[in-house]
């Protein structure tokens, strides 16, 4: 791999068939936290070296293993969050320089693979040391991976820290947030705007370390001339529009001026949590240049034999509420609307009985919808006995 500031020339020569990379990285704490518990890293996969950022953008030639951009957003209350998420960058990185690194079949496939095997391997880590260490207990991390192959890029996705991909103007999310807000978008249950706007939003469904598995959302993008990668925290995607990544994408000269406009921006909304922001433009002769009709966004990319299955579980019993400064000790009780999301998905259930569905197909949905169930019962069994014993206590003279 090459680098160099960006402000040297560039050493590329004719006949050069890498993707080069013009790339900046900054984050900040924001206006509300007192530290800041995000981290960001972008490596050379052919050698496993980290790349420094300090004014000036770096420009990267990538080598047969290819590049890594990662943003983790932690959570857990005191040191635990950012701990969380250095461990998941590092983590991610150690584990790819000793599984890619020394892999014998270059391909798509097993680079996928190996991103998501990184993934799961810094879950199980963060999970341990938390186990291991009760003072750190309901630690996690977002963490969001792109991976660049040849000229496609591969992400791998855990938690709402998300990848968008900036083309001819129009920005588009390579990601989709692990959130109740969005699989109760999904649902039908509630529109974008109103997502957005949810007190909620910040309940996630996965992230690494507060469970012992995790399932890792494996998307591909093929790339174009000219094209922008945005890796982001949900402190800048919470308050920047993906229409205001577009335009100042467009707007700025450099990657680095384009990073900073965009937590100027965050921080002139509020700022109320850490922003993080990786800007990576692509260029070479690599790349083809970007045609008309040429798609780009949220696209699976199963393994093997897999098939990107129908999700149909919310998950509610192991949500997260990011925001919360102190560690998770219990589960958080589901929201009104996504109690009336499940009690609408078990009537769809019945319907779809009546009418003749297939057995499979229904066993399969009500086994996903059970343990909801039962949370909601154990929970209103909770509320019940709290209202007896509190009408109990006012009916009781005190004494004396």
């Amino acid at each position: 791999m090459t680098v160099h500031d960006s402000q040297s020339p560039n050493t590329a020569g004719a006949g050069d068939h890498r993707v080069h990379v013009r790339v900046y990285a900054l984050t900040d704490v924001g206006h509300s936290r007192d530290h800041n518990e995000d981290t960001f890293l972008v490596a050379d996969l052919e050698h496993g070296h980290l790349v420094d950022f300090d004014a000036a953008p770096k420009e990267l030639s990538a080598d047969a293993h290819g590049l890594l951009f990662l943003v983790a957003d932690g959570m857990g209350g005191a040191a635990s969050g950012e701990l969380a998420s250095g461990m998941a960058g590092q983590v991610v990185l150690n584990t790819l320089r000793a599984s890619w690194k020394s892999h014998g079949a270059l391909s798509q496939e097993a680079f996928a693979a190996a991103l998501r095997d990184a993934t799961e391997t810094a879950n199980a880590k963060i999970h341990q040391y938390a186990k291991e260490n009760p003072e750190h207990r309901g630690m996690g991390t977002t963490a969001t991976l792109a991976g660049l192959f040849g000229d496609r890029l591969f992400l791998a996705q855990v938690g709402d820290s998300r990848a968008y991909l900036v083309r001819g103007g129009d920005a588009r999310q390579l990601t989709k947030d692990q959130s109740l807000m969005q699989r109760l978008v999904e649902a039908g249950e509630l529109t974008q705007e109103e997502a957005d706007a949810s007190d909620r939003r910040n309940i996630i469904l996965q992230a690494l370390g507060p469970d012992a598995h995790v399932t890792v959302d494996l998307t591909h993008q093929q790339l174009r001339r000219g094209d922008t990668l945005i890796l982001c925290s949900d402190g800048l995607s919470g308050l920047v529009r993906g229409d205001e990544i577009a335009r100042f994408a467009s707007e700025a000269g450099s990657v680095d001026v384009l990073c900073r406009r965009l937590v100027d921006l965050a921080n002139e909304r509020g700022g109320p949590d850490n922003i993080t922001v990786i800007a990576a433009r692509f260029d070479g002769e690599a790349l083809t240049a970007t045609t008309l009709g040429d798609a780009h966004g949220y696209t699976t990319f199963p393994i093997g034999d897999e098939a990107p299955a129908e999700t149909v579980e919310l998950r509610i019993p192991h949500a997260t509420i990011k925001s919360d400064p102190t560690p998770r000790f219990g589960t958080p009780l589901p929201s009104a609307a996504a109690i009336e999301a499940e009690f609408a998905r078990a009537r769809a259930m019945e319907d779809e009985a009546a009418m003749g569905a297939p057995d499979e197909v229904i066993e399969e949905r009500r086994r996903a919808v059970a343990p909801i169930i039962w949370l909601l019962l154990v929970a209103g069994g909770i509320l019940a006995v709290w209202l007896a014993a509190k009408f109990f206590t006012k009916a009781t003279p005190s004494a004396g």
